[in-house]
């Protein structure tokens, strides 16, 4: 019964804001009491099942061994805990943001918002490919109305470029790799040690995670990226809900998904099959890092770093170790928090001064330093400086590409962290200690709204507390690897 609820609870949301659409007040309370409701039903969960792996609970049979099901195990856990947790500082973060800027059509924004929570926590809780699938779709299309929410023609053809790709990439490819899957296995169930070993001819297997690799478009790997910058146009809400609550993290989870229960990692290891994936996903970090360089607005600069950091987790998958697949699990938590931080950051300058340039924030620091501040914190993050939460994941990284001798992605992992320095901190340093030359106008300018970054701060404060509670996130990840590093 939790499982369903954690699923079936955020479709509330969505009636909450039809029938209270007139009454802002009492519709975004609602909204935000059915986000702390659905994180509940989350922990019910955990404290139910401590993570680990339960019978699935299948819901409709389609075709023989093909079940609409769901069940617990750590990793979809881990996202659904992440997801559900985010919802309700995003949505806090949404009132703010969407009131400062006195956007349109705000109940029919959050009733999308809850259908894309709703299809998120049916991805964290299929118990198979088939399952994931359909909600993976859900999550592609009603993500499209906010993508495209502003209405005018530059985000009508940002979103069409997102829904473009990502339908494109799932029914060309994954659609494509469910069949050969079903075909040869003859179910999609996902368990541990993956299904395909003696099912696949080895020579085969590289074209098979390929297809995956490639259809699951939500994992923005190049050179399948350009729908994550494009969906920039959005509000910074749905931006935060793109990078850190919903889609590219769903899309990341179903690559570690696969590589952990459909193929399995010592087969992926014993037949060289991701050799291609590491070193594309290499190339990704790389090349994404230096695009990032490259942008001068705040949002794309962030949408990048978004795509290289996404590639870690393939990376991860890829390598096909224990340690690399446990950090890949755990980088997906500690990107989350620094990243939807940096976003909200993002947005709360543009509601308090317009500006969306980085070469028009001299100075801001100076009348804005609790926003630049927590900006600094999600850096150092995202960074994998300690004391914060994305050294641990980084260093589970390193420690993987040693473990498999792959020494030179211990040197693109180097680049990576010097090149994350050199997009996110001169943004702090601009802010703080180059003067504007704008005087009194910028002298003017104040602090956004509260709700614009006190739910930011939060993030950033977990951003700490998870460099010292990082253990407990890898003992709870380690039944996918078999219990041990």
């Amino acid at each position: 019964m939790t499982i369903i609820l954690s699923i079936l609870m955020p479709l509330l949301g969505i009636f909450g804001n039809i029938f209270l659409r007139q009454h802002k007040n009492l519709r975004d309370t609602f909204t935000f009491l059915v986000s702390v409701l659905t994180f509940s039903a989350v922990f019910a969960v955990f404290l139910l099942t401590g993570g680990l792996q339960q019978e699935e609970l299948s819901i409709l049979t389609v075709l023989p061994n093909l079940d609409i099901a769901f069940k617990v195990e750590p990793i979809g856990l881990l996202f659904a805990l992440v997801a559900s947790g985010l919802w309700m500082l995003t949505h806090l973060y949404g009132i703010g943001y969407m009131r400062g800027t006195n956007e349109d059509r705000q109940a029919q924004f959050f009733a999308f918002f809850c259908v894309a929570i709703f299809a998120v926590m049916g991805i964290c809780f299929a118990a198979n490919m088939f399952t994931l699938f359909i909600f993976y779709e859900i999550l592609t299309l009603s993500t499209y109305p906010l993508v495209a929410h502003k209405g005018d023609a530059k985000s009508v053809s940002g979103a069409r470029v997102y829904l473009g790709m990502l339908l494109g990439t799932s029914i060309v490819f994954l659609l494509t790799a469910l069949i050969w899957t079903y075909v040869l296995v003859g179910h999609l169930d996902f368990m541990p040690g993956g299904i395909l070993k003696e099912k696949i001819e080895v020579g085969l297997l590289p074209l098979l995670l390929g297809l995956y690799a490639f259809g699951i478009g939500k994992a923005a790997l190049m050179p399948l990226h350009r729908w994550l910058p494009a969906a920039m146009v959005a509000p910074t809400p749905v931006s935060a809900l793109l990078h850190a609550v919903a889609v590219v993290k769903a899309g990341v989870f179903t690559i570690l998904k696969v590589g952990v229960y459909i193929f399995g990692l010592d087969f992926l290891a014993e037949s060289g099959a991701s050799q291609w994936l590491i070193w594309l996903a290499a190339i990704s970090i790389i090349l994404a890092s230096i695009f990032a360089l490259m942008q001068d607005n705040l949002k794309k600069r962030l949408a990048y770093s978004t795509v290289s950091q996404l590639s870690y987790i393939t990376l991860a998958m890829a390598l096909a170790t224990p340690m690399a697949a446990v950090g890949g699990g755990m980088h997906i938590a500690m990107h989350a928090f620094g990243k939807i931080a940096l976003f909200m950051c993002a947005g709360a300058i543009y509601v308090a001064t317009k500006k969306t340039e980085i070469s028009d924030m001299s100075g801001l620091g100076k009348t804005m330093p609790i926003t630049f501040t927590i900006f600094a914190i999600a850096s150092f993050s995202i960074i994998g400086l300690p004391p914060f939460g994305g050294s641990w994941s980084k260093f589970l990284l390193f420690m993987g590409a040693i473990e498999t001798e792959y020494f030179v992605i211990i040197l693109v992992l180097m680049i990576s962290s010097l090149l994350n320095v050199a997009y996110l901190l001169p943004i702090v340093g601009r802010g703080f200690f180059i003067n504007s030359g704008e005087g009194k106008e910028v002298n003017s300018i104040k602090e956004a709204p509260l709700l614009c970054w006190l739910p930011a701060a939060i993030a950033a404060i977990a951003c700490i507390l998870l460099f010292f509670y990082a253990g407990l996130i890898q003992d709870f990840l380690l039944p996918i690897v078999g219990g041990s590093l």
